[in-house]
Parts: structure tokens; sequence; C-alpha cells
């Protein structure tokens, strides 16, 4: 999958490949233990922990199996989220897609904001087919999200992701382009 040449815009939002400069505010996102609470990675603790998971991100973006973008709120200039699509499969033109939104921002439909930009570019220039989400049952929040977006509840995975030390179950999604067309 190819990335954007610049960025991809939404009414609120801008949305671009992450950079060095964007770990300061993405800190505040992913340092918070609420926001962190259903994803299968800790909190991060400091800068060194937000430079680790970018060099990891620059190593998916590299292998062309993932891109992760930063969602930047137009009117303060900051990163207040990320959005990832990766376990990239291009005979397949199938993809995942992760998303992390910023505890200040949430309830104000930026995350939905967010990803409908993100998904009309995967299923236009990005040649997906198909865009899959693992999500924690208990996350109703993201479940009710995925829903409301169209995707399909297609199954759960018993002890598929480990959070925290423990294994969880996730909920598998999957979405079409002909089914997203189809909703516009």
């Amino acid at each position: 999958m190819h990335a954007p040449s610049s960025f991809i815009e939404s009414p609120r939002l801008r949305i671009r490949l992450v950079e060095s400069a964007d770990i300061a505010d993405l800190l505040e996102v992913n340092g918070d233990e609420e926001v962190t609470r259903f994803l299968p990675y800790a909190a991060w603790r400091s800068l060194d922990d937000g430079e680790a998971w970018l060099a990891r991100m620059n190593g998916l973006n590299a292998a062309g199996t993932g891109l992760q973008f930063v969602i930047v709120e137009k009117a303060s200039g900051r990163a207040i989220g990320t959005l990832l699509l990766f376990r990239h499969d291009e005979a397949s033109a199938r993809a995942e897609i992760g998303y992390v939104m910023g505890r200040a921002q949430w309830g104000r439909g930026l995350t939905h904001e967010a990803l409908t930009a993100l998904i009309g570019y995967a299923f236009g220039a990005g040649g997906l087919n198909r865009i899959e989400a693992n999500v924690d049952p208990d996350n109703v929040a993201s479940n009710r999200l995925l829903l409301k977006l169209g995707f399909v509840l297609e199954g759960r995975l018993r002890e598929n992701w480990v959070t925290k030390g423990n294994p969880g179950d996730t909920h598998v999604y999957g979405l079409l382009r002909r089914d997203w067309v189809a909703r516009e």
C-alpha cells in the first residue's frame, strides 16, 4: 500500500504519516492508562517509549506492511491521536486498522471523522478491498464506533491478544469496499 503524497483531510483534522516531532504530543495520548486500557500495549512512560514505538512503526512502513498515521487537529495543530493500517496483504488487498484518540478528545466525533477519512483513502487510492479490526469486547465505545462506520462483527477470537500480561478475546470486524461505497 502506498502512503498518500501529502495528507488526508477532513473538516477538523489532517491525517499524515507520523514524524518524530509528534512524539511529545503522543506521549500525552499514549501515556494515559485510560486510553491504553483496552490495547495490547502498556501506556508510555517517557519520550523514550515513544521513540521506540516510532522505530517499530517506521519498520512496518519500510517493510511495506503498515502505515502509521497521526491525527492532527487543525485548530490547535497538535497531534491528538493515531491511525494505523497494518498487516497489509497486497495479494488480497486487505489490511487491519487500529486507532487511538486522546481522552481530551473523546465524545467529539473526531475518531469517527478520522476513520471515515482514512477508510475513504484506503478503499480509494490505497487500493484495498477489505479492512479488518480487532477490538476488546469490553470496549463498548470502540465496538459501537465500528458498527456505526459499517463494519460487520464477524466473530470472536478467544485469547487473541495479550493485554498487560493477560490473554483476552477480541471481536473481529470486517468492512468491504463495496459496502463502504454503497453507504455513501
